[in-house]
């Protein structure tokens, strides 16, 4: 049963492939918060054909990032919708979107309440990156171990051939992994300052770890998850 009585905001922090999205999912079911997603809303505003849209796309049409300040914007909005709790899966990305993001919520006297890091090893990462499919049509995803499809390389849904992303190639992992460590340090840093910050063992199933995780939110006084 959901526990509507928890009005919390929290950020997951944490690799591709470390899992954020899966727990968000489970955690706000189970705690009635809002799954915020910068990479869905970044998306969607794309799709609305706003003045904001045509800039953001020609950003990704050039294979480049969003600007920090836009990203956050479009966070900050999000969050002023009346909005009480809430998980931000995967966001801030790096230490100038965690100030721009601290700017932005202090008018509205919101301040974060927990800070979950998913430490996660590469080869786990690995595997569940590399093992996941996804069908060009009807944008189903698949998994070669965790969840495969009926037949192998046939979406259940359509029928259309399953692909592997580059993006989810080993090689291109690797190179995400250093990426997402050289911006990532600063920002862990930035919030263990704060002592908000507990590490969680992002190799663990879903299952295991969302145990974990309901513990250190329903203990807030609790600092670390094997305490």
């Amino acid at each position: 049963m959901a526990n509507s009585k928890y009005d919390m905001r929290i950020v997951f922090l944490g690799p591709p492939g470390a899992g954020k999205g899966t727990q968000a999912e489970v955690v706000c079911k189970h705690f009635t918060l809002e799954h915020i997603s910068s990479g869905d809303l970044l998306r969607s505003v794309v799709k609305s054909n706003s003045p904001m849209s045509e800039k953001i796309r020609e950003f990704m049409d050039k294979g480049l990032l969003v600007p920090d300040e836009i990203v956050v914007e479009i966070v900050a909005q999000e969050i002023k919708k009346d909005r009480k709790g809430f998980v931000l899966d995967g966001f801030p990305r790096n230490l100038t979107q965690a100030e721009f993001l601290d700017n932005s919520l202090s008018p509205l006297n919101i301040c974060l309440d927990r800070i979950l890091n998913f430490v996660t090893s590469p080869q786990k990462i690995i595997e569940r990156l590399s093992g996941r499919r996804i069908c060009p049509k009807c944008q189903a995803i698949y998994h070669i171990k965790n969840m495969p499809p009926s037949r192998e390389g046939i979406c259940d849904k359509c029928a259309g051939p399953l692909l592997q992303r580059n993006d989810d190639k080993e090689k291109t992992i690797r190179e995400r992994l250093k990426v997402y460590s050289q911006l990532s340090e600063p920002l862990i840093e930035y919030y263990r300052e704060k002592e908000i910050l507990c590490d969680v063992d992002g190799d663990l199933d879903v299952d295991a770890l969302f145990e974990i995780i309901k513990r250190l939110l329903e203990n807030p006084a609790i600092s670390d998850y094997s305490d």
